[in-house]
């Protein structure tokens, strides 16, 4: 199994940072390895990122939660299991075939009951959400889906949000070519565009920080 890892750690150092800090369940293993299996494994995130997330939603006592691109669910099952009972995750994605194995894994875990999956286009979600009153309600986010809709993902998701509120979104680095001049493809260009506002956005306090593919945190004044 070749899982999604933190950037440019050796090998050695990475397996030792896991052994001395995933605390992985058995359930979350299993999923990790049948996505590992999958033509797409790139898109699931790395272990120990999953459970920075889940820790995050603890530390800021989340109960209401949004999640841009489900994928196989490793992130959305590492966040369920973070909240309390009463917590809940909407859940964006458009891929019935990728989130049911997500489905899978939630039933398995017991925490299905927490998770609101809407396939649509996140943008169509999260424009009714604001439609429906919602703005400011939510605790954390994470964003995780195509790159160039980032930024609308994430005006959307700044209004949704309560102040004192978290935004996490992954792959930020991009595989490091954010930082080459000579990529020019669409996807990395709206990565660095993405950054470059976030940077300059003072209704955030900001850290990128270079778990996994690298994290934006943004919490909103």
């Amino acid at each position: 199994m070749a899982p999604s890892k933190t950037l440019h750690l050796p090998n050695e150092l990475y397996q030792y940072l896991l052994s001395v800090s995933l605390r992985e369940p058995e359930l979350l293993f299993k999923l990790r390895e049948e996505t590992a299996r999958h033509p797409r494994a790139n898109m699931q995130v790395a272990p120990e990122q999953g459970q920075f997330l889940g820790f995050l939603v603890k530390l800021i006592g989340a109960k209401k939660t949004l999640e841009l691109g489900v994928f196989t669910g490793y992130s959305s099952l590492s966040v369920a299991l973070a909240l309390p009972p009463e917590g809940k995750i909407i859940a964006c994605d458009v891929s019935e075939e990728f989130t049911s194995i997500a489905r899978r894994y939630w039933q398995e875990a017991g925490v299905a009951e927490k998770i609101d999956l809407r396939l649509a286009p996140a943008i169509e979600t999260l424009d009714k959400l604001l439609a429906e009153g919602a703005a400011a309600t939510f605790d954390f986010a994470f964003i995780d889906a195509d790159k160039e809709n980032y930024y609308a993902y994430y005006e959307r998701v700044l209004k949704l949000i309560r102040p004192g509120g978290l935004i996490a979104v992954d792959n930020v680095l991009w595989s490091g070519r954010a930082a080459q001049a000579d990529v020019q493809d669409s996807a990395t260009n709206a990565i660095r565009d993405f950054n470059r506002k976030l940077h300059q956005d003072d209704r955030i306090d900001l850290s990128l920080i270079s778990i996994a593919d690298g994290l934006t945190l943004a919490i909103k004044r």
